[in-house]
């Protein structure tokens, strides 16, 4: 996974984009777009590994889903995530993270609470696909 991904301009949040050949690798560049949003060290590897599996057939709310479950699952093992593989078979997303526990005392950066449906656009051009939304922070 290449590290094709960037930011928009948005008030009082974070506007995340991710790109790539497919909405798989678009999603998953948006994944490291959010997460490095708390990476202030720039790690990646580590030893916590997580999997996120849903169906949605909307592309748009997938990609709300697959950012969400990531969060939660983050939370729920105290981890930073930092590599990310998704594979979709139609509706159905099956996914996987890599990351490391927070040590204490750690600087987390800015927290990220939740992907939402503002600016959210998911969408193929001649040059591949690029997933686009507001994280609240």
């Amino acid at each position: 996974m290449t590290a094709d991904f960037g930011y928009f301009e948005h008030d009082a949040d974070y506007g995340i984009v991710g790109r790539g050949p497919k909405l798989e690798a678009a999603f998953e560049n948006a994944a490291a777009a959010m997460f490095a949003i708390m990476n202030t060290v720039g790690e990646t590897g580590g030893d916590v590994e997580v999997a996120v599996e849903f169906d949605e057939p909307d592309p748009e709310f997938a990609l709300v889903e697959w950012l969400n479950r990531l969060l939660a699952a983050s939370r729920e093992e105290n981890a930073l995530l930092t590599e990310f593989s998704l594979r979709r078979d139609g509706a159905r997303f099956r996914g996987h993270a890599r990351g490391r526990r927070w040590r204490p005392g750690e600087d987390r950066g800015t927290e990220v609470k939740g992907a939402t449906l503002t600016a959210l656009a998911v969408k193929e051009s001649a040059s591949g696909w690029e997933a686009r939304c507001v994280v609240d922070v």
